[in-house]
């Protein structure tokens, strides 16, 4: 790995010291025991209403005993129109008893964080839905986006904000530590950074950019006792004016993300979790892979340097909140080194792992007690878990998880080559 490394001409630390995860970390009052997380990672599981479903309830109670510190549960919508598929989960007064039974259900009470979304361009809740764009036009995305579109309107937004907060009273009442209002992967407000072209007053200005994401945040911190956090993209790896974090030829110019990182200190927000890229239009930006439909146009150490590279500075900009990583899964049984050698060089503080918790949920029980991880049990980034979410089925992994997926995904791939090959062509 250390000569692969030093081949692609990156800087990426790596370390044999697997004692440095372990190590527990204050965040605000709440003491984690280690410094290994799960990312939030889409099961489309739910059930119609948005109550956690059969496999929801099985992979969570699979991760909590594998041993994470902190466990960022998947994206969940805070109104009806914004889920990003039927089977999404929806937090609302209805399916909230479903939601205090699932973290009733897990066991060893890692810290917990619910992900709060509006799923935005990719919201589709039903096959004739709307999706709700921030921005009139953007000719990147919308190629690749439901064409029924409609642009969320100044007053819509308003009243949004407070249905976060709402969300945000019923996450604290099932029991969950913190809520993210998330703002990553071109979703509703992850949009609304990049939104230099909208008129009105969150379109334009850094100013009005922001505010949605911050009059959020200030909203829910001072009417419910929970911790607030986000899923924040430094960057999505697009040209401006299309995107956040950008200059015109697409490259990573984070002066406004700098800035946004520091008044989130300011706020009093102690965690963050980074990302970079979009998914859906350049998903090797933020989840490098070598294998698979999908064939990324570089390296995946040059992809992973870079976000992590990226992730460094912005952690340098806000010192006192707590920034969790990504980027470790493509790395294998190396991806705890990779994580140790980052958090050593104080480039992050808690390492995030996404796609390997779904293959690998013990993964950090064998990091932290019996030595690393085994390259038998890891993820080889072959996507099939993203491919089952594009193709409308319940994403896990078929690699690994053999039993549970892969008859879901003959099911959901029969007939479906040609499909498949398209899907590959544009994501």
């Amino acid at each position: 790995m250390r000569e692969d490394i030093a081949k692609a001409n990156v800087e990426l630390p790596v370390s044999e010291n697997l004692g440095v995860p372990a190590q527990s970390i204050k965040i605000g009052d709440v003491t984690l025991s280690n410094r290994l997380a799960i990312h939030p990672m889409e099961g489309c599981d739910g059930t119609v209403l948005g109550e956690p479903g059969d496999l929801t309830f099985r992979r969570y109670k699979r991760l909590a005993a594998g041993g994470a510190g902190l466990i960022w549960f998947e994206a969940c919508a805070v109104v009806e129109e914004g889920r990003a598929n039927g089977r999404q989960l929806y937090l609302n007064g209805q399916t909230l008893p479903s939601f205090k039974s699932l973290l009733d259900s897990i066991s060893g009470r890692p810290y917990t964080v619910l992900q709060l979304t509006h799923s935005g361009r990719y919201s589709k809740p039903s096959p004739d839905a709307y999706a709700i764009v921030a921005t009139d036009e953007n000719p990147y995305l919308d190629p690749l986006s439901n064409p029924r579109r409609r642009l969320i309107s100044d007053d819509e937004l308003e009243a949004l904000e407070d249905r976060y907060v709402e969300a945000a009273r019923l996450a604290k009442d099932a029991g969950f530590d913190a809520v993210d209002v998330k703002a990553c992967h071109r979703y509703l407000i992850s949009e609304l950074l990049g939104a230099h072209n909208r008129n009105g007053k969150y379109g334009g200005s850094f100013e009005n950019r922001t505010r949605f994401l911050l009059n959020i945040i200030e909203k829910i911190r001072s009417s419910v006792n929970i911790d607030v956090t986000l899923r924040l993209n430094a960057c999505d790896v697009l040209p401006y004016p299309y995107g956040w974090g950008c200059d015109a030829d697409g490259n990573p110019d984070l002066k406004e993300p700098l800035r946004l990182m520091k008044i989130l200190s300011d706020k009093g927000v102690g965690l963050v979790n980074l990302t970079i890229g979009n998914p859906y239009y350049n998903p090797h930006i933020g989840r490098a892979c070598d294998v698979g439909p999908y064939k990324a146009p570089e390296h995946p150490i040059e992809s992973a340097a870079r976000m992590l590279n990226i992730i460094r500075e912005l952690k340098s900009a806000a010192p006192s909140v707590a920034v969790i990583g990504t980027g470790f899964s493509w790395f294998r049984e190396f991806g705890g080194n990779i994580a140790a050698g980052c958090i050593e060089k104080g480039w992050i503080d808690i390492a995030g792992f996404g796609r390997q918790s779904l293959a690998y949920p013990d993964f950090a029980n064998d990091i932290l007690y019996n030595g690393g991880m085994v390259r038998r049990k890891c993820c080889v980034a072959c996507t099939k878990c993203t491919e089952l979410m594009r193709f409308g089925s319940m994403a896990g992994c078929v690699v690994r998880d053999t039993a549970t997926y892969l008859p879901l995904w003959r099911e959901a791939t029969a007939g479906r080559t040609m499909m498949s090959n398209k899907i590959a062509t544009h994501i």
